[in-house]
């Protein structure tokens, strides 16, 4: 006798991310009550299972659902507004400028919920977002059914949000306690970066994460000055200084990293830490290329981000796989350099084992839950198809995605987003907010 099922979803190919490089054709992904039941050939599902729904997906490709490692989803607002520029001037000439006028819970809001449906239609199911506001980024995730975890940003200077760092975060912490429970929304701590938190900020950071059982989510390494400014002021680079200060370990996820030497490797691979590898902003930002080869030969896990909107200027995960895999090539001169499953294992399990939940999604896996993507490979652009895995990163992009699921609800159709968002809604919110810059 079959069971009844919520949902069964036959793709041409199945990837399921692990094992390693396995490729399922004409199998069947069962999902019911928000998780994976089965993952088997077509003909025996008809015979054991009886669904709801079925999706027929003869020309696709089905994989995890993407996680986006690192991202400041608010400033989807300020796309393209300060291109061209390096790090520090970009931040203090243009970012934090237009941030200390416009800032707040609307801007939050706003930038968040565009962030947000950019994300669901390039295949991103989950992100990890550093910036202020995050009980109005809560909002806008919890709107669109997405998963996310919201990073209780600590910084030492003032802003619309906050005074100091102990005001960053209480206000954090109470946004924590007003989520609480949330199946779908997590929180991190996040102080910003080395240089603008103190050693007494950063301490209670480490003390927080360990109390909470939260992880760290900061930015790191990710020019020289950088480094020179840590050497000067403190005697120590910047990871060096971390260690020293309690933050290092598995709950760490450092961002860009852009700049290692030997001793910063070895930090990194002794105490477990992941790194949000952000290919895109770096090239953009002129902050140079990560050593990707070093990090994984290390087995140090790696994740990628889109980084925010201003920097890079796109949330698009295949982008940044792309970019990845042909970086490392390059700066190792080695064509055999992350292969193409290595960087989707990046895109989907890497970042989700960044964020401790890799026994809930990150490959599509009997009892995890069912965050899925679909990819339509029948445009005679795509083809031949000779392996989807190689497609996946060298030739898919965004606007190949059809079908987005979460916990196993349709998000995303034939590449159109179900929600209970017009998309005249998102036209207004970007016009309103290009307007307020602009005067």
């Amino acid at each position: 006798m079959s069971a009844t099922v919520d949902l069964i979803i036959q793709p041409r190919w199945i990837v399921p991310v692990e094992p390693a490089t396995t490729v399922l054709e004409h199998h069947c992904v069962v999902v019911d009550q928000g998780r994976i039941l089965d993952v088997l050939p077509q003909g025996e599902a008809s015979v054991r299972y009886q669904a709801r729904r079925t999706e027929h997906l003869g020309d696709h490709v089905l994989i995890p659902g993407l996680v986006n490692l690192h991202t400041h989803a608010a400033m989807n607002l300020m796309r393209g507004i300060a291109d061209d520029l390096p790090l520090m001037r970009w931040l203090q000439e243009a970012i934090w400028p237009i941030e200390g006028k416009h800032v707040s819970p609307a801007f939050v809001a706003d930038g968040t919920l565009l962030a947000a449906a950019e994300m669901l239609r390039g295949g991103i199911t989950t992100c990890n977002d550093m910036y202020f506001y995050p009980d109005s980024a809560a909002s806008a995730f919890h709107r669109v059914g997405m998963r996310a975890v919201i990073g209780i940003v600590m910084l030492d200077f003032p802003s619309p949000y906050a005074s100091d760092a102990d005001d960053y975060l209480r206000k954090g912490l109470a946004a924590r306690d007003q989520w609480r429970g949330s199946p779908r929304i997590g929180f991190s701590i996040a102080p910003h970066a080395p240089y603008t938190v103190s050693d007494a900020g950063l301490e209670r950071a480490a003390s927080l994460a360990a109390e909470l059982d939260l992880p760290i989510h900061i930015h790191v390494h990710e020019v020289e000055s950088e480094i020179d400014t840590s050497i000067a002021r403190y005697g120590a680079r910047p990871l060096t200084r971390l260690a020293r200060l309690g933050l290092l370990g598995p709950g760490l996820i450092g961002v860009h990293a852009v700049h290692l030497d030997e001793t910063d490797l070895a930090l990194l691979s002794h105490h477990g830490c992941n790194i949000a590898h952000c290919p895109t902003s770096n090239m953009k930002l002129g902050s140079g290329i990560a050593p990707l080869s070093a990090l994984l030969e290390r087995g140090i896990n790696v994740g990628l981000g889109t980084d925010g909107a201003a920097s890079n200027n796109r949330l698009d995960l295949f982008q940044e796989m792309r970019h990845a895999a042909l970086l490392a090539k390059a700066a190792t001169r080695d064509a055999a350099t992350v292969p193409a499953h290595a960087a989707l294992h990046m895109a989907t399990l890497g970042g989700a084992r960044a964020l401790g939940l890799d026994t809930q999604i990150g490959s599509i896996t009997v009892g995890k839950q069912a965050d899925l993507c679909a990819i339509r490979l029948i445009d005679p652009l795509m083809q031949p198809c000779f392996d989807p895995i190689s497609h996946l990163a060298y030739v898919a992009g965004r606007e190949q995605v059809s079908h987005v699921w979460i916990d196993g609800e349709l998000r995303v159709q034939n590449g159109a987003l179900l929600l209970q968002i017009a998309h005249k809604e998102l036209l207004g919110i970007s016009t309103l907010w290009q307007t307020r810059f602009a005067n």
